[in-house]
């Protein structure tokens, strides 16, 4: 049964749609090449008029990314092109679906049904990267996924995606979304408003309305959602965004997003490149999942990395249930070998051996591990009998089906 709900103060995204505390995220790095920074102001109070739908247990989580490389800093606005492809793995190794933006607007028109947890890909502004780097990587997985395009930067020169990379990445079945005609920055927005009401809407009807024009004349394609620029929203943009044809229009506030949830502003999460904690959150589905199958101190999903080499690497999946487990400490400056601990679930405190000529501390596990995830850690003292500040913590995975062979194989 469908029932109408007026949400009265819609006080931010964040709070109102958020599935767990909303992290701390580091101040956005700008690129100079594109506007980029993706922290949100909260939104003024609007009086929104809903339909609701019933909840079906459904969780969404919508990702966001900008710029790759692989030899450039890693900043909040771009990503190790590693570090992404070791994400698509991970969001495999869980078994979470990576569904396409029409699906998930057919979802959440109540039209169609998708695994409860699911992701959604988006990348926004444009960068050359995604052709170059990320590209690659979502048509090995077969990963759907969303362009979000402002019409300023298409064929901007330099770093820009070009328009014949965005018609290659449409006929392998990339999405285009609107993100504007000019990319502004929040301040930018707030010294139009000032102008007065019709000053204002003129301004909004040109950011929002022509970049979708310029996308769908140019691209032959259907532009059919929006992700406000800097994820920064008005109370004046909501209607506009539907008049213009937007199905659904996406905010920078991290959270799941649920079939009930007002379509002019959800949640979505930005991937940084210099805050993993982010991706985290938005692996981790606490309603729909099991944290059991998660280690202690660990949360499922995590792109973990650890400051020496460990084998089994972090999040790795084994197919042996009787792995080396090892640590290289040979870059460990003023270690004291007789105070090195190895702590692994399940076994406690393991004898560990470590080999001076190589730095390694290792062991070999000598009963056959039988649950699905491993967690290990290593800590030690220095000469001076100081302990290390930060031991070094990982987990790694057990092959299911490995798990369960029977004892003779």
């Amino acid at each position: 049964m469908m029932r109408r709900t007026l949400l009265l103060l819609h006080l931010s995204a964040g709070l109102l749609l958020a599935q767990e505390p909303a992290p701390v995220i580091p101040p956005a790095e700008t690129p100079a090449a594109a506007p980029s920074a993706e922290a949100a102001p909260a939104a003024p109070p609007v009086a929104t008029v809903v339909e609701e739908e019933p909840d079906d247990g459904v969780r969404v989580s919508v990702l966001g990314y900008h710029d790759f490389s692989e030899t450039a800093p890693e900043t909040a606005m771009r990503i190790r092109t590693s570090k992404f492809r070791k994400q698509m793995e991970t969001i495999r190794q869980l078994g979470i679906s990576v569904v396409s933006l029409e699906d998930f607007s057919e979802w959440k028109r109540g039209g169609r049904k998708i695994p409860d947890k699911s992701i959604v890909i988006t990348l926004d502004d444009g960068w050359k990267s995604v052709y170059t780097d990320a590209f690659p990587i979502l048509k090995e997985f077969g990963y759907p996924y969303t362009l979000y395009l402002y019409k300023n930067y298409v064929d901007g020169g330099g770093k820009a995606l070009t328009t014949a990379m965005i018609e290659e990445m449409i006929r392998s079945g990339a999405t285009i979304g609107s993100h504007s005609v000019s990319h502004p920055y929040p301040l930018t927005v707030k010294s139009h408003r000032k102008k007065g009401p019709d000053a204002y809407d003129a301004y909004l009807r040109k950011e929002m309305g022509e970049s979708k024009r310029f996308l769908e004349s140019k691209f032959k394609v259907k532009a059919a959602t929006y992700s406000y620029p800097g994820g920064f929203f008005t109370e004046e943009m909501l209607p506009l965004a539907k008049e213009f044809g937007y199905t659904h229009a996406f905010t920078v506030q991290p959270g799941k997003v649920k079939r009930s949830m007002p379509d002019a502003n959800l949640p979505r999460y930005m991937i940084l490149g210099n805050y993993d904690k982010i991706f985290e959150f938005a692996t981790t589905f606490r309603e729909s999942g099991n944290p059991a199958a998660a280690p202690e101190g660990a949360i499922a999903g995590m792109i973990q990395t650890t400051p020496h080499p460990v084998v089994p690497e972090p999040g790795a999946i084994v197919n042996s249930r009787t792995p080396e487990i090892s640590a290289d400490l040979s870059k460990v400056t003023d270690l004291d070998p007789a105070t090195l601990v190895m702590k692994v679930s399940g076994f406690g405190e393991v004898p560990a051996k470590f080999a001076a000529e190589t730095g390694k501390f290792s062991w070999q596990v000598n009963r056959k591990l039988r649950q699905p995830t491993c967690q290990v850690s290593v800590s030690w003292k220095d000469k001076a009998g100081k302990a290390v500040e930060a031991p070094l913590r990982w987990s790694f995975q057990l092959d299911r089906e490995a798990a369960y062979l029977p004892d003779g194989e």
